[in-house]
């Protein structure tokens, strides 16, 4: 189960002040510890990022793997930005991960990008329709994805189908649909495709004392049909993450399995 640390938000007021200053500092302090917590990616989501959002790109994926030795998850709408990080991202850690594209057009050059850098992407389950209603209609949009992929050139096992969590407090009829869609996802292909999630989606708006039971249940839910990633905290995850794994006989048990 690959954990994406989610931490460096631009969302965040300290991350974001932190990229405004280019105070590498807070960066490198919160992925170092998100790596040690178990993450094996980091996440950089700088947003929107319409203005100097390829040297800011570019200055977080530095940050990041000057002190971790992890590929980064390039988070953001701006493509060029996207590029401007694959052009510097250092591919001995790891290939690096996009987030995302999508069935909406905006998002297809994406794709060229994932093929021309040999990057991971990740397929938003999602189009300019608006928000799937259901689980059937979220893996009839992950197969025009995945056709689409092969099309620019992206292998299948590149590419990383999200179905779109949603708040519980607020959708709470979609948490069983997304349950169900990480189900169908496994079967589109054989090998079955790889699943991510946003995880921390599922308790936005929540009371904080209620977020992190909520994520790490709802985590052990999503591994049980079969998900391979989920964009998380580190520190709340990794043990469950870690434990449902070997229950479910995907890693070998030993005594000393959570230090693993």
């Amino acid at each position: 189960m690959l954990i994406i640390g989610e931490k460096l938000s631009i969302i965040a007021t300290r991350v974001r002040e932190a990229m405004m200053n280019k105070d590498k500092g807070p960066i490198q302090e919160i992925a170092v510890s998100q790596w040690k917590s178990g993450a094996g990616m980091i996440d950089a989501n700088i947003g929107p990022a319409e203005d100097g959002g390829e040297e800011l790109m570019q200055w977080m994926v530095t940050a990041i793997q000057e002190v971790v030795p992890l590929p980064v998850c390039l988070d953001t709408t701006n493509s060029k930005a996207i590029e401007a990080g694959l052009k510097i991202h250092n591919n001995e850690w790891g290939r690096p991960l996009i987030n995302s594209t999508s069935n909406d057009p905006e998002r297809f050059p994406i794709l060229e990008l994932a093929a021309k850098y040999n990057s991971q992407v990740i397929g938003l389950t999602v189009g300019k329709g608006g928000l799937p209603a259901d689980a059937e209609e979220r893996a009839a949009i992950a197969a025009e994805i995945m056709a689409r992929a092969m099309e620019y050139g992206v292998p299948l096992e590149d590419l990383y189908l999200d179905p779109l969590v949603l708040q519980v407090a607020t959708s709470q009829d979609h948490a069983l649909k997304v349950i169900k869609t990480i189900r169908m996802f496994q079967e589109l292909n054989d090998p079955p495709m790889k699943t991510v999630v946003g995880l921390s989606n599922i308790s936005n708006g929540c009371p904080k004392a209620l977020r992190p039971v909520l994520n790490r249940y709802y985590l052990a839910l999503l591994i049980y049909e079969g998900l391979t990633a989920a964009i998380a905290d580190a520190h709340e995850v990794s043990e469950t993450a870690k434990t449902i794994d070997v229950i479910m006989n995907r890693t070998l048990y030993a005594h000393s399995y959570m230090e693993m």
